[in-house]
């Protein structure tokens, strides 16, 4: 819901005039929207888009050089006036003439065109393209009647592009018409938008559905259906829009399309990553060719969550014109950059997998089998350590602590596949965790498996000594990077006398299945006994004292691991 706001119906003049103030070194405000400040060379189109505000970047967002010379913003969700998108397009005109280009929706219908009546009247010369990609909003054979949705950007690009180039007013409507022939979007809305000063969002949905087919002024769609998973979603998208094939555009397989997976307003950034993600799967299945694709939010309905795929299938002419540089408040496009030298990681992964004893190699497959242990150990225990990790802190660990022991297992297998020690299995392992787990606890089990990698080698089986060497090495490495101290309630607090209890045992001549054991029961009480602890270090120590009471949940997830893996400790080293 829109919580900032003085008068709702001041709303969007206020928003106009913070938004032209802000970007007052782009642009100039005009009666009725706004125009790109500076000089455009004379007899070159303008090219004067608009609408409803609500629909940031739309459309004051894209005005700018490479796209629109001028913007009518009219009310929330309501077209701007004749005389509006008139002052504007005046504004705007180079003496080249004015294409108006527009969603197709009757009060802008109406609006613009008695506008371009008035600017002919005035001798300016005006064309007209209305933009009608929403597949859902009617059937193929009424195509006119479509609404425009994100579809919008594409147009209003090639359109500006054309212009940019020096074609005349007739060649950049022909260009902007042919653009939205190619173009089809398709959208779904999980709840509706609301507008300042209302109580209610415009539509709702019910818990678990979205509203299928909607349009960007708060329509509720044409249809409900269960809410899918991301891929679900990106594959109900797919779906729909390859049903709708231009007809001019012959075999799909080899064609080149733009793409837009437009989020509508509370959908993030990050969701539609992982929706873009299955897309472009789908799109190469059918043979299609992405053309620097554009995902976030480009065409909005205010606050509603939902989202949009749009597709443009790409000529030559239409190809050069989506890749041409622009630069506006919202959006920039700037030349495709040419690959450079290959990265250092990348170079890292293709590194051959360095060679090993066989007793290594065996040792490896141990190993891997401790690392599965640790993974199902870390998923039978994930929620459990969220929900301590919340009482004070961001309740991520358990999440991380799968993400880290998943992607250490899926390394430590390809490289046991590939016939590697334990110590390169146990390296390639403690680089994954830490960059898939991230964080501070990322980090420090990266560095612990690491450090315990490189005390096995690839020589020979581990040893007890070895492994204690390893636990020893891991903690210093933990303690040296994390800077923490016993009581500070960290995994340093279970990890120290794990490591010194193992050593201490096998020094009194103890095998190291009962050292291990020791050990992991010393770890196991002394991350209980952090629940009295408060917090010296972490996210943690702002909430000290909610903290106390509850134990640590580094220390305590490190005391599930050790104890996981002693019978596998044992039986690596044949004790």
């Amino acid at each position: 819901m829109t919580r900032l706001f003085n008068d709702p119906g001041a709303f969007a003049a206020e928003m106009l005039n913070g938004f032209a103030t802000a970007q007052q070194h782009r642009l100039r405000q005009v009666s009725g929207g706004v125009i790109r400040r500076g000089q455009t060379p004379p007899g070159r189109v303008a090219v004067v888009i608009g609408g409803g505000s609500g629909h940031y970047p739309a459309f004051g967002g894209l005005v700018g050089p490479g796209l629109a010379h001028g913007a009518a913003m009219g009310n929330l969700f309501a077209s701007p006036s004749a005389r509006q998108v008139h002052s504007v397009a005046a504004s705007a005109d180079n003496g080249g003439g004015v294409l108006l280009c527009y969603g197709n929706y009757a009060g802008d219908v109406l609006h613009f065109g008695l506008a371009e009546q008035r600017l002919i009247g005035d001798g300016i010369g005006c064309r007209t393209v209305v933009v009608t990609d929403d597949v859902s909003s009617a059937e193929p054979s009424d195509v006119d009647r479509r609404r425009g949705v994100a579809g919008d950007l594409v147009v209003f690009k090639a359109a500006a592009a054309a212009a940019e180039e020096g074609f005349d007013l007739d060649e950049v409507a022909r260009v902007a018409a042919h653009a939205n022939a190619r173009t089809r979007s398709f959208g779904v809305a999980f709840g509706g938008c609301t507008m300042p000063g209302a109580d209610q969002p415009l539509f709702t949905v019910a818990d678990g559905k979205m509203a299928v087919g909607m349009g960007i002024h708060g329509e509720p769609g044409i249809d409900e259906q269960e809410v899918p998973t991301a891929d679900g979603l990106a594959e109900l998208f797919v779906q729909k829009v390859l049903a709708e094939v231009p007809e001019d555009v012959g075999q799909v397989a080899g064609s080149r399309v733009a793409v837009l997976l437009n989020g509508l307003g509370s959908v993030k950034y990050e969701e539609l990553f992982v929706v873009y993600r299955r897309v472009a799967e789908l799109l190469a299945e059918a043979g299609l060719v992405v053309v620097e694709p554009e995902i976030g939010e480009l065409v909005t309905s205010f606050d509603m969550a939902g989202a949009s795929l749009t597709l443009c299938w790409l000529d030559d002419e239409l190809e050069r014109f989506w890749r041409a540089p622009a630069d506006s408040p919202a959006y920039r496009k700037l030349p495709a950059a040419e690959d450079g030298p290959q990265s250092a990681q990348a170079v890292l992964e293709l590194e051959e997998i360095p060679r090993a004893s066989a007793e290594s190699r065996a040792a490896a497959v141990r190993v891997l089998a401790a690392l599965e242990t640790v993974k199902s150990t870390v998923d039978d225990n994930a929620a459990e350590l969220g929900r301590i990790d919340a009482v004070a802190g961001d309740g991520d660990h358990g999440i991380g602590m799968q993400r880290g022991a998943e992607a250490a297992v899926l390394a430590a297998r390809e490289a046991a596949a590939g016939g590697a020690g334990a110590g390169t299995l146990l390296g390639r392992a403690a680089d994954e965790w830490a960059d898939q787990a991230g964080g501070t606890s990322g980090a420090l089990w990266g560095v612990a498996l690491r450090a315990l990698g490189a005390e096995f080698g690839d020589e020979s089986a581990p040893s007890a000594h070895s492994i204690a060497a390893g636990v020893r090495a891991a903690k210093d490495a933990v303690i040296r990077l994390g800077q923490a101290r016993l009581g500070d309630k960290t995994m340093v607090d279970a990890l120290v006398p794990f490591a010194d209890e193992l050593e201490r045992a096998l020094a009194a001549g103890s095998s190291l299945t009962t050292a291990s054991e020791v050990a992991a029961t010393a770890a196991q009480q002394a991350a209980e006994a952090t629940a009295s602890l408060r917090p010296l270090l972490g996210r943690a120590r702002p909430l000290a004292e909610r903290s106390v009471g509850t134990p640590d949940p580094g220390a305590v997830s490190l005391a599930l691991i050790v104890r996981s893996v002693q019978a596998e400790l044992g039986a690596g080293a044949g004790a």
